[in-house]
């Protein structure tokens, strides 16, 4: 969720004059109907494909962020190859956290067959498990989601509701922004941006409840739409500690106006366990 205006203090700040970045406008034209496509025609194991490799984009720009002596090749390629099993295990059988633990023994006995020394070693290696359980685990969910009856339209709805909230969240931030919502981890975010995201989300619930493939009651629109960007604004915040730890502003430049695949997913990585949670929990009723 990307919120503009400089912030430094809890005091009002100027109201950014730049809001528009058509770099962003025209980076969703291109990529939107191909999304679509992929989720809403074809099958399951489409999306889970698609899930892995914007994962594994993803994955890769926080080793980069995190990996900061030494060669880590190996742990990266450990890291990916960890993935790529977590994901297949929805098709080939077998549990995530099987793969998970291969991965940590491979790390373990990583120095007896590689002669690279590094003195981060320890702290790389365990860079490269989390990393897996924060990308690779996060975006697992979304092919959970896209597994349960009418998943397809499920995914879209995850999708529309969390890049309104970013959407909302990034122009009202940099054209009204004035109050900062965490300048130790965000500077930029704006509480004037998280009340535009939420508004522009819980309203893109209500726009898709003629097709959303279970009832949604008003409450339910309201609640739904909340939820999602609370913790859509905690993945973005989540990553805006990891970039600055690593003092950096974005966590590549693979999309124009974006940034970083990371970057561009960092909402998604909360909201789809989130709604995976939620409709399993929520008892929906079938309209």
């Amino acid at each position: 969720m990307s919120t503009a205006g400089p912030a430094t203090s809890s005091e009002a700040v100027p109201v950014s004059k730049s809001a528009f970045d058509p770099r962003r406008v025209y980076t969703a034209v291109l990529l939107i109907p191909g999304l679509y496509v992929i989720i809403r025609y074809l099958p399951p194991i489409a999306f889970t494909l698609l899930a892995f490799m914007v994962g594994a984009l993803a994955l890769g720009e926080f080793y980069r962020l995190c990996f900061r002596e030494g060669s880590t090749r190996p742990l990266t390629a450990i890291g990916l190859v960890t993935m790529a099993l977590w994901f297949a295990s929805f098709h080939i059988g077998g549990l995530g956290v099987e793969y998970l633990f291969l991965g940590v023994i491979l790390t373990l006995l990583l120095p007896l067959v590689s002669r690279e020394q590094s003195g981060q070693r320890l702290s790389n290696s365990a860079a490269m498990i989390f990393g897996v359980l924060y990308v690779g685990g996060a975006m697992t969910y979304l092919v959970r989601v896209r597994a349960y009856p009418s998943g397809e339209h499920l995914i879209l709805f995850v999708l529309f509701v969390t890049w309104a909230a970013d959407t909302g969240a990034y122009y009202v931030g940099k054209s009204f922004g004035r109050h900062p919502l965490a300048p130790r981890l965000s500077p930029k975010k704006t509480i004037e941006g998280l009340l535009g995201g939420l508004a522009l989300a819980i309203g893109a619930v209500f726009a898709a409840r003629p097709w959303f493939p279970f009832s949604l009651t008003v409450l339910d629109s309201v609640l739904l739409g909340t939820i999602l960007t609370a913790a859509g604004l905690a993945g973005d915040l989540a990553e805006s500690a990891v970039k600055r730890a690593a003092g950096v502003k974005d966590s590549g430049g693979l999309l124009p106006g974006h940034g970083g695949m990371l970057d561009r997913v960092d909402s998604l990585l909360f909201t789809g366990p989130t709604f995976y949670y939620y409709v399993l929990l929520g008892g929906f009723s079938a309209p």
